[in-house]
């Protein structure tokens, strides 16, 4: 039974949501704390699989708590339920809380946020994994694509078009700024899946607090063991997949959320490479001397692999559930029933291309299909085209 703490400065909040989730009572145990300092005390006492915190509490706001949770329990997911749609507090909320609801929130809308929050937990990861990714506050970014979109965001001349571009530049950046949008500071009817959306909805003021003021854009620095071009190479990877993204037979309405799934498509390699470096190159190593893929080494020596990492972390941000499950899938997409072309086939078929094209000339042949694959390939009316489609490719980076 899953765990869950809900805390508020006000009695009278914390039994209107016991009433509204009354029916939840045979699914979850609830405590309730009226505070943060009663809050610490249960979490201190036990664990909790999800912690929801008002953000305007006297003495401890929920952006303190959270942070302090995170310490204390870094496996449990994090929740702000805030009234205010203030950057200062939004600011302070995104780096200590998954996701972030607008009140009031009726109890439909509660109670479906953390079955999510519980789906994937249960879906994705480990708890050891759960528990590493909840230590993360931000991701890591480039050291020069940070500086670009810095000194673009002192200039009162620079448009949101141009910083949309430098910031599409950067895995974590576009991470970031899709989860501060999608949040309940800002209130929106539908989820923003377009990075020229969200930049826009946002406007310069906001990009400059992020890029200069907050602590969202850090800089990553390797561990030892990580080659020094590890950040570079994944970034080039990611936005080739997304290029390729742009030639696929897409219907209109997707094309925005395959080119963001082929954006965030290996969030997880930097979970990875920042969080359990020594186990990454462990298993880097392990797919260089045996041969297996990437992702068999991963779960042979973690637990699993970067696609399940990175889509539970995207999963907790709200971000758009097609692209969580392409994410999940980009490797292997069998897994999951496909009627046609979609994001997840979609992101499979790029990743696929942009990975032949990060191996020429060693491998000017392509890389074949898993046995696995070829039948949904075949479905999806892709194997003739494949080859064509690769051309194509090519021509894009001569």
């Amino acid at each position: 039974m899953k765990r869950v703490l809900f805390v508020d400065d006000e009695k009278q909040i914390l039994d209107g949501i016991r009433r509204l989730l009354n029916d939840q009572g045979d699914v979850w145990e609830m405590r309730f704390a009226q505070g943060g300092e009663e809050a610490l005390k249960l979490c201190q006492a036990s664990r909790f699989d999800v912690v929801v915190s008002d953000m305007r509490m006297p003495g401890m706001d929920g952006a303190t708590l959270l942070g302090r949770v995170r310490d204390l329990s870094p496996d449990a997911a994090r929740l702000i339920l805030s009234g205010y749609a203030d950057l200062a507090l939004a600011t302070r909320a995104i780096p200590v809380a998954h996701r972030v609801l607008a009140k009031p929130c009726d109890g439909i809308e509660l109670q479906t946020t953390i079955e999510r929050f519980c789906t994937l937990q249960e879906r994705f990861c480990t708890p050891d994994l759960r528990r590493v990714i909840g230590t993360i506050d931000e991701l890591p970014s480039l050291s020069r694509t940070y500086m670009k979109l810095a000194q673009s965001a002192q200039d009162p001349n620079t448009s949101l078009a141009t910083v949309a571009q430098i910031m599409a530049n950067d895995v974590a950046m576009v991470a970031k700024v899709l989860q501060l949008v999608n949040s309940g500071f800002f209130g929106l009817a539908q989820t923003v899946t377009s990075l020229k959306a969200a930049v826009a909805y946002l406007g310069m003021e906001t990009i400059k607090n992020l890029a200069l003021v907050t602590d969202t854009f850090k800089v990553f620095t390797p561990a030892p063991c990580i080659a020094p071009s590890f950040c570079e190479d994944m970034q080039r990877h990611a936005q080739r997949t997304a290029l390729i993204v742009g030639i696929l037979p897409l219907p209109a309405r997707l094309r925005d959320l395959c080119i963001v799934s082929a954006l965030l498509h290996d969030i997880g390699e930097l979970v990875l490479g920042c969080k359990l470096p020594h186990e990454f190159c462990a298993a880097l190593e392990l797919t260089k001397t045996t041969g297996c893929s990437q992702v068999e080494a991963e779960e042979k020596i973690i637990g699993t692999s970067h696609a399940e990492i990175g889509a539970y972390l995207l999963g907790l941000w709200n971000i758009d559930s097609l692209v969580v499950e392409a994410v999940a899938q980009h490797h292997r997409p069998g897994r999951i029933t496909h009627a046609s072309l979609d994001v997840s086939t979609a992101l499979y078929v790029a990743d696929r291309l942009a990975r032949e094209l990060d191996e020429l000339p060693e491998n000017a042949k392509g890389i074949p299909w898993p046995e696995s694959d070829e039948a949904l390939i075949d479905a999806l009316g892709l194997s003739q085209q494949y080859s064509t489609l690769r051309d194509r490719a090519m021509e894009l980076f001569a």
